[in-house]
């Protein structure tokens, strides 16, 4: 590396941690501060925004948050609340798996809000003390990314991977992620289920008690949706919700079954240049002008990607949902999941056109300095993928702005697919909404921000479930790649 290349690098990491301190849109924002510099200050080529995996995004919040409007996301959220009060004795191991499976459905862990005080609620009625299933159920919300297959951290991997000669569809990521976090969320929830003193002998606990008024806060309210009543139009708009998703997989799985289009494409091995008397053009550049010339372009049948796929099916069924389930536009657009969702495509765009200036400039350079390391220890990879995360607080920017520079060094499909659950490792430092949201609906005080901020409620939980799954995600890509 030379010195204009660290700088450059430095000035990415700037960005994007000057992003991460002031947080929702600034992340994206800031980050195109950082590509200004580069492409307006030091001459670099600008790379490509990820339009694609931005177009699903918005496809799938538009459709998750639809539902929300409709009352929808209140009838999930009464169904998971009336399991955890008929088990409450299995809070630590039942909440953490409702939270899991909520975000696998709709694609965000922004949707486990309403159950967080729930399962405080619970715990504390049954003695529990709050921060052993809080804290892992809100790192459960945000796992459960990588198992969606609505959510753009799978749908970008499946795009970029296709586009590096990894063919793979989302059923097949996951087959390997929903197991394999299953796995680290299982071994996180034992290793909380005895974690910290227990309320009637914990002594800062008991003297909150000795105060009426922070008695008083701590029980005298109860947390619950069951006394809602859940109009037939808001399980109809789940029910359109859960039929979108399972014609997306069916089309995932059977892609057979998708119309394919007669288009042209460069021959393998032909001439990058064309000319003639009258034309003088590159091989990509016939084929956008739609001009076929023998030897150096030839026609093909491109069947329709699953990128348009999800993107149609999502929109159609946010359509259903307000024809028929009586959901409000207005309510939507105002609603939790589709404000975190429009965030997620900001910061996505702003980080991942950012990486991909860099990266793209800088390509020969990085891969002979980690072609040694990469070589011998492919799954190294994984560490990059948890530390860029710790800075961007996104799953989904983590892959698109990492995983081309992954393929370019040479790291098999396979490997990538198996370590993908340590995209995920903004739990680490502490400032992510879910995380400090949980902080404070527990009113038992236990779940906390430690006073040297690494030593918080969040970090153990996090780390076992991360290691875990990463560990086993690469065993099931081992036996079956």
């Amino acid at each position: 590396m030379d010195f204009v290349m660290i700088l450059q690098l430095l000035i990415v990491l700037g960005a994007l941690y000057v992003g991460s301190r002031y947080g929702s849109l600034a992340l994206g924002a800031i980050s195109g501060i950082g590509l200004a510099i580069l492409v307006l200050g030091f001459g670099l080529e600008p790379g490509s925004p990820p339009t694609d995996v931005i177009y699903i995004i918005i496809a799938a919040v538009t459709c998750a948050g639809i539902m929300q409007a409709s009352g929808g996301m209140d009838w999930l959220i009464q169904m998971a609340e009336k399991l955890l009060r008929k088990n409450p004795g299995h809070i630590t191991f039942l909440a953490p798996f409702c939270t899991f499976f909520l975000t696998v459905l709709v694609g965000t862990g922004h949707v486990v809000y309403t159950l967080m005080p729930i399962i405080c609620d619970i715990a504390l009625k049954k003695g529990i003390r709050p921060e052993r299933p809080c804290a892992v159920a809100s790192i459960a919300s945000q796992v459960g990314i990588t198992c969606s297959p609505i959510a753009a951290a799978v749908v970008a991997f499946v795009s970029i991977s296709n586009a590096n000669g990894f063919e793979i569809a989302i059923p097949d990521v996951l087959m390997v992620s929903i197991p394999a976090c299953l796995c680290g969320l299982t071994a996180a929830a034992l290793c909380s289920y005895r974690r910290g003193k227990d309320l009637d002998k914990d002594p800062d606990f008991q003297k909150r008690l000795q105060d009426p008024e922070q008695r008083e806060y701590i029980y005298g309210s109860e947390a619950t949706t069951l006394d809602k009543e859940i109009p037939q139009s808001a399980k109809n708009a789940v029910f359109i919700f859960l039929g979108a998703l399972i014609i997306i997989v069916f089309f995932a799985v059977f892609q057979n079954a998708l119309p394919a289009y007669e288009t042209l494409r460069a021959v393998k091995g032909s001439h990058d240049l064309y000319v003639d008397e009258n034309l003088t053009m590159t091989a990509s550049q016939l084929v956008k002008a739609r001009v076929h010339v023998t030897g150096v372009t030839e026609w093909f049948d491109k069947p329709l990607t699953m990128n348009v796929v999800i993107q149609m099916i999502m929109i159609s069924a946010a359509a259903l949902m307000i024809i028929f389930a009586k959901a409000s536009p207005k309510k939507a657009v105002a609603g939790s999941v589709w404000q975190s969702g429009m965030v997620a495509v900001v910061a996505i765009y702003g980080i991942a056109w950012l990486a991909d200036t860099f990266f793209t400039n800088y390509m020969d350079e990085m891969q002979s300095s980690l072609e040694g390391v990469i070589s011998q220890y492919p799954w190294a990879i994984a560490f990059v993928f948890f530390i860029v995360s710790v800075l961007i607080n996104s799953q989904g920017a983590v892959v698109v702005a990492m995983l081309p520079l992954a393929y370019s060094l040479g790291i098999p499909g396979p490997v990538l697919l198996g370590v993908l659950p340590s995209v995920y490792g903004y739990f680490f430092i502490p400032n992510y909404p879910s995380d400090i949201a949980t902080v404070n609906f527990d009113r038992s005080g236990t779940t906390v921000i430690g006073k040297y901020l690494l030593n918080h409620s969040f970090m153990m939980p996090g780390l076992v479930s991360v290691i875990v799954s990463t560990i086993v995600g690469l065993i099931i890509t081992t036996i079956f790649y």
